[in-house]
């Protein structure tokens, strides 16, 4: 067994896991079961349309039911995998997500279809939050940062097969195969885990913190349904604001009642780390470049460029192919020790808005130049998705890993909601301002050049909203450029900060945490984490 080299006295690292990798395997197929779920449904628009005879209220509901439920309750549902058991709550969310895919592949009407994908949200938010719980209690730092590339690079793939996997099966079966696909999947997850993945969870017997779970889940679902109703119903309709506002009074609220109880479901003290402000800052600009270049891409190669929606998924793939690559290949843990997590951020978030930049200029006629920009990307979110997510991971107290999970996950979640909304705006803004005067007042593209009389109009209005489209990425391109270094200053000023023996909270100093698995050793000195109370006992069991 290696240990890892950290200081003046390195830790020794738990016994390693003979069956990780496999475990990895699992909770990697059932992650991206559920990020295809995100994704999957939108091909089958028409097809709910016609077969179910859906309005297009109901078919907005079927589509966001599933993110809203599951981005509310994420870190709920690692809360509760920290005090009940991450083995439980994994095991558990696979079956509510079995049992609701099952229920959406038979439903008959648009009430039943979006209330089985409500039910898919909850079964989702249970696995987003523990299956990276799970990979930072089975890994130990050496390998952890590998485990954690492949980890997140799953999301990536997620974006890209969705469009791609749905499309295939709509070509062949009906609506229903897009659900039936997780059956297996959910059953194979839930026996691999019974009989591999070992139990874990907090050892300090907290109590449950009920009304935090409320106001977090009220003001994440006013948040995020606002950024989704945004480009529907306009950004200052009332059905935006209102629910704008109710978020935000909502987790105003949840954060004021976190800091006032002895034992909060998030502890509002992590947030004086600047290592985990760092991490959290790059995080959501990260996922902000992501979340809003896959709505202006797909946007761009069907409006701009004309392919149809299977071409487009297919144009897009080489930025999650990348990224696959790169992350089983490992390139990004042998680079990590030389540049530094910092270092890391800044070269991944770099390369992440030269690609937007290289979309915006060089793509903006032919799909070469938009594939020198994809695979650009695909290096960025590489190299700093990961990087970030062990920089959250590992600023947390190892027995809060669930609680971690999912602010990982709202980060995301919130990071892409964020870049849909203000990208789309810029482009909503600089589309509005260019079109020729006969188009005025039109509010899309297809409105736009049906109001166009003549062949130089329509042409007028295709270049107006293609330059909308490339404004748009730059302005997303700065803003995760200055995020990069606004994150790596913030990691660099906290590693200057931070005691000879380390500041953060490995998971092979699992401190406070009960696993069972033999331990070989226990790492000292809790008392270095800024964000920790006081030093804890941990327990072999």
């Amino acid at each position: 067994m290696s240990s890892v080299a950290s200081g003046a006295t390195p830790p020794l690292s738990p016994a390693r896991n003979p069956t990780r990798w496999l475990i990895l395997a699992v909770i990697c197929l059932a992650q991206l079961t559920v990020l295809l779920d995100n994704t999957v449904l939108n091909v089958a628009v028409p097809s709910l349309t016609e077969e179910m005879g859906a309005t297009t209220a109901d078919v907005q509901w079927m589509l966001n039911a599933y993110s809203l439920v599951q981005s509310g309750l994420l870190l709920t549902a690692g809360n509760a995998a920290d005090r009940y058991g991450r083995k439980k709550m994994l095991a558990l969310g696979l079956v509510l997500f079995g049992v609701a895919s099952l229920a959406a592949a038979l439903a008959q009407s648009p009430g039943q279809l979006i209330a089985a994908r409500a039910a898919m949200g909850v079964g989702g938010a249970l696995l987003m939050t523990t299956t990276l719980a799970v990979v930072m209690q089975i890994f130990d730092d050496a390998e952890r940062p590998k485990a954690i590339g492949i980890w997140s690079s799953v999301n990536s793939l997620g974006f890209a097969a969705g469009p791609l996997i749905g499309g295939t099966l709509l070509a062949h079966y009906w609506w229903g195969s897009l659900f039936l696909i997780n059956i297996p999947v959910a059953l194979i997850g839930f026996v691999a885990v019974l009989r591999l993945v070992p139990e874990s969870k907090s050892a300090d017997g907290d109590r449950p913190d009920l009304v935090g779970a409320l106001l977090s889940m009220i003001g994440m679902v006013g948040v995020v349904f606002a950024i989704i109703s945004g480009p529907e119903s306009g950004w200052l309709s009332g059905r935006v604001l209102v629910s704008a506002a109710v978020g935000v009074v909502g987790l105003a609220v949840f954060t004021l009642w976190e800091l006032r109880i002895p034992n909060p479901m998030l502890d509002m003290h992590f947030f004086r780390n600047s290592r985990f402000i760092g991490a959290v800052s790059g995080g959501i600009l990260v996922a902000f470049g992501l979340g809003g270049s896959m709505f202006l891409l797909t946007q761009h190669l069907q409006l701009v460029l004309g392919y149809g929606p299977l071409e487009a998924g297919l144009r897009m793939a080489p930025l999650a192919l990348m990224v696959v690559a790169l992350n089983f290949t490992g390139l990004g843990v042998k680079l990590l020790p030389k540049l530094g997590t910092p270092g890391m951020i800044v070269v991944g978030m770099s390369l992440l808005a030269g690609g937007l930049t290289a979309i915006a200029t060089l793509g903006s006629d032919s799909y070469g130049g938009m594939l020198l920009g994809l695979l650009m990307m695909g290096v960025g979110v590489a190299f700093a998705m990961p990087t970030m997510a062990n920089a959250i991971m590992s600023s947390i107290p190892v027995e809060k890993a669930g609680v971690g999970a999912g602010v990982n996950g709202t980060l995301m979640e919130f990071g892409q909601g964020l870049g849909v909304a203000v990208l789309g705006a810029v482009l909503n803004s600089r589309f509005a301002a260019l079109l020729p005067a006969v188009a005025l007042g039109a509010g899309s593209l297809p409105a736009a050049l049906a109001m166009a009389r003549t062949d130089a109009d329509r042409a007028a209005v295709h270049d107006a909203f293609a330059s909308g489209i490339g404004t748009s990425q730059l302005v997303g391109a700065a803003a995760v450029f200055l995020g990069g270094l606004l994150a790596a200053f913030l990691l660099r000023r906290a590693e200057r900060g931070a005691p000879a023996s380390g500041s953060g909270a490995p998971a092979s100093a699992a401190a406070g945490d009960e696993t069972e698995r033999p331990e070989a050793a226990l790492a000292a000195a809790p008392e270095a984490d800024p964000v920790r109370p006081g030093p804890a006992a941990a327990r072999p069991e």
